[in-house]
């Protein structure tokens, strides 16, 4: 997957559209993320020992890869993510400012 844990990206689909957020975790057998403070829904809880009245709680869900967009981090713009192999190690390369990320 081309989007790691501590990347920042942007969301291009969908009802958070435009938001921008730091990625904190990647699930990638199914292909999705978890971004801080973007897909958050409502979650209606019964009543519990952690919650003795019950209620309902905000919890984030994750995101496809596909609606997201990473932002390089040194020209700040969201870009597609290329491969580059230097010394044997494969890097990251963001397409428009041709540095690593």
């Amino acid at each position: 997957m081309k989007i790691k844990k501590g990347d920042k990206v942007k969301v291009i689909y969908g009802k958070d559209k435009g938001k921008d957020g730091i990625v904190e975790r990647v699930y990638a057998k199914s292909e999705k993320i978890l971004l801080r403070g973007i897909n958050i829904y409502k979650k209606h809880i019964k009543k519990n020992e952690k919650m003795p009245q019950g209620g309902v709680v905000e919890i984030p869900r994750p995101l496809e890869v596909s609606k997201v967009l990473l932002v390089c981090p040194k020209c700040g713009k969201t870009t597609r993510v290329a491969y580059e192999i230097v010394k044997g190690n494969k890097v990251r390369i963001c397409k428009k400012c041709k540095s690593k990320l």
